[in-house]
């Protein structure tokens, strides 16, 4: 529960936040081979920029979609933001689809605050400033460049829990967001339990295979035995 009593109601078999541990000992390549292989989801990847701001930040919770795009109108824009930021919940990732945008920064210090007071668990976003004091807050950040222009007056929002798109990925409100060094992974909340206990059998499995290929066996030996590289 955050500070404002306000709880993500679990739409797993298990509570959110043993979803974040667990997602949190994987790595996102295993989750992609269990949504390509099991699922045939071969579009869950968001786009390649978003990078973590720094190289051991991993993020995992639920979807809070934001969607904005370049704009000079500010009229009722800190409103709307606030607004946003009151309406995040307890682990949840806030994922913001720009259009495109390459200018400003949607992302900053005093968000940063706001959101880690409520419980929020990470950010997925184009532009970031105030870098240092995101990094000092160990607050989960992706982000595509770093901008030192605001976005007022440049950019806003237009609206928050709905569907965006995000490179090929329609990301829902409540998907779940997974994201390391090798990007970030959107899966549908439908399956998202069960892709955890897929990837989690599938990093027993390879365990398996170093271990095989530890022992002195050749790469086609490994193959026989049921491995992979």
């Amino acid at each position: 529960m955050n500070q404002n009593g306000k709880t993500a109601h679990s739409p797993f078999p298990i509570p959110v936040a043993e979803m974040r541990e667990r997602y949190l000992n994987l790595y996102t390549g295993a989750v992609n081979d269990v949504l390509r292989f099991n699922y045939q989801m071969h579009a869950s990847s968001l786009p390649a920029a978003f990078a973590p701001l720094r190289e051991e930040m991993k993020l995992a919770g639920m979807a809070f979609t934001v969607k904005g795009g370049p704009d000079i109108t500010t009229e009722g824009e800190f409103e709307m933001r606030a607004e946003m930021l009151e309406a995040l919940y307890a682990d949840s990732v806030v994922v913001w689809d720009c259009t495109g945008d390459t200018v400003t920064s949607q992302w900053g210090e005093v968000m940063t605050m706001a959101a880690i007071k409520i419980g929020c668990r990470g950010a997925v976003i184009n532009g970031i400033r105030d870098t240092r004091a995101i990094v000092d807050q160990g607050f989960p950040v992706f982000h595509k460049y770093k901008a030192n222009t605001g976005m007022l007056g440049r950019f806003r929002m237009y609206h928050y829990l709905k569907p965006i798109l995000m490179g090929e990925v329609i990301v829902n409100p409540g998907d779940w967001i997974f994201g390391d060094i090798d990007g970030v992974i959107s899966i549908p909340q439908a399956i998202a339990y069960e892709v955890l206990i897929a990837a989690e059998k599938l990093l027993l499995k390879e365990d398996d295979i170093r271990g095989m290929v530890e022992s002195g066996m050749t790469p086609t030996e490994v193959v026989k035995n049921g491995g992979y590289f």
